[in-house]
């Protein structure tokens, strides 16, 4: 959320920040602009009005007067309160103001990759994609997860379930001893104060999934109840950082996708996650990202799994975000890199929707900074490990750090059920 102050002040900031991102919020701008300005208009009506009201009782004015006042007074608020909800309609569907080591662009043939880790292993055989590979070694049941659902809800079996198992407990360890992430285990449905918080209303309402009658919303990625944690709170600045982690299921429509990653794990409607969530200091939140964006990519340098990291360009990066690293994971059967974790440090964006304040030693009170990343999407990661670590005679490799979570070395097609 913006600041009012600021969009008030300095309505070219706001006009600025958004061009930097590529879209045309031209006729946005121009209406909050002009309500902001009705706004500081009545404000000063009500005030001066409440200083004849003074007056006129200092004066003994006729009791006739003073209804007069009273009523105008109050149709002056019934009109302030009309327009602070316009003009707060207004700014809840603004994105973030990009940080300005974000390159500018419109698309993510903009983005810049920075950073790459490991070779893509080359292959002496034919390589097959991950849903047919998990098929034919029988953990992979896709039709099944569609008859018990509908496409896009997949289903794990035998050592493919204690895979995800395995991988979503080994990213929380590492996590836990690595950076010392706090593990929670939140709510996995959240009220609509909290989805708004992190950004998901009113912008993406349909590609939430909603339980009818109870006004929640399953989660769509932990962050949303990670953040919201401590919403409405004053924390003690010697608490921050803090650090969480959590493995959740997640639920998303996916409004509008298609094409071949519709048909696997890439792009499924529900999925396991494993989300990291910081909230700390403006000064430190900087090097907060990087280290949030390292702690993702040390997942799949232990995993062993070929990456890269990329920086989103103005016009990619996500509507909280004032920064966005996208990591991003080798496919072999599409020999081309897919992302895997989303790291962002959102600033005080989300803080100011969620009123998340810190209180400094000094005795300022200032809005924290929120950053959040995937760490990692557990069914991405599974994909990776399949296609990358498959072997001639149709089986898998476990990479060495699963073994003993998983208690085998190898899947082959002796599966556990038919």
């Amino acid at each position: 959320m913006w600041d009012y102050k600021l969009l008030e002040n300095e309505p070219e900031t706001l006009a600025s920040a958004l061009q930097r991102r590529g879209s045309k919020f031209d006729d946005q701008v121009g209406e909050l602009s002009a309500r902001l300005c009705a706004r500081k208009q009545l404000v000063k009506e009500i005030e001066a009005g409440n200083a004849e009201r003074k007056r006129a009782a200092a004066g003994g004015s006729k009791r006739e007067v003073g209804r007069n006042l009273r009523a105008h007074s109050a149709e002056l608020k019934d009109k302030l309160k009309a327009l602070e909800e316009e003009v707060e309609t207004l700014v809840s569907v603004l994105p973030n103001r990009l940080h300005e080591s974000v390159q500018d662009g419109t698309s993510a043939a903009d983005n810049l990759v920075v950073k790459s880790w490991g070779e893509p292993r080359p292959f002496s055989f034919e390589v097959q994609d991950h849903v047919d590979l998990g098929a034919a070694i029988g953990v992979l049941d896709l039709p099944r997860g569609a008859r018990l659902a509908s496409s896009g809800f997949p289903c794990l079996k035998g050592l493919g379930a204690r895979l995800s198992r395995a991988v979503a407990s080994f990213m929380l360890d590492l996590h836990r001893s690595r950076r010392g992430y706090v593990e929670v285990t939140p709510p996995y449905l959240t009220n609509r104060a909290a989805l708004f918080g992190t950004g998901q209303l009113p912008k993406f309402e349909t590609d939430l999934y909603w339980v009818e009658g109870d006004r929640l919303g399953l989660v769509p990625t932990a962050e949303v109840p990670l953040t919201n944690l401590y919403s409405g709170e004053i924390l003690e600045e010697e608490v921050l950082p803090i650090k969480m982690t959590a493995w959740t299921p997640c639920w998303r429509r996916e409004a509008g996708a298609h094409g071949r990653d519709t048909k696997g794990m890439i792009r499924v409607h529900q999925f396991d996650k494993v989300e990291l969530v910081k909230l700390v200091t403006p000064e430190t939140s900087y090097k907060e990202l990087e280290e949030l964006v390292d702690d993702a990519e040390e997942v799949l340098r232990q995993l062993e799994l070929p990456h890269r990291r990329v920086l989103l360009c103005g016009g990619d990066t996500g509507f909280c975000a004032a920064k966005t690293y996208d990591v991003e994971v080798w496919l072999p059967s599409q020999q081309q890199y897919c992302e895997i974790s989303s790291c962002s440090n959102c600033e005080d964006f989300q803080a100011r929707r969620i009123n998340l304040r810190f209180r400094r030693q000094t005795g300022e009170i200032e809005y924290t900074h929120t950053l959040n990343g995937s760490g990692l999407a557990v069914g991405r990661t599974l994909v990776a490990i399949l296609e990358n670590y498959q072997e001639s005679d149709g089986s898998v490799r476990v990479p060495n750090v699963l073994v003993p979570y998983l208690g085998a070395d190898r899947i082959t097609g002796d599966g556990e059920l038919p």
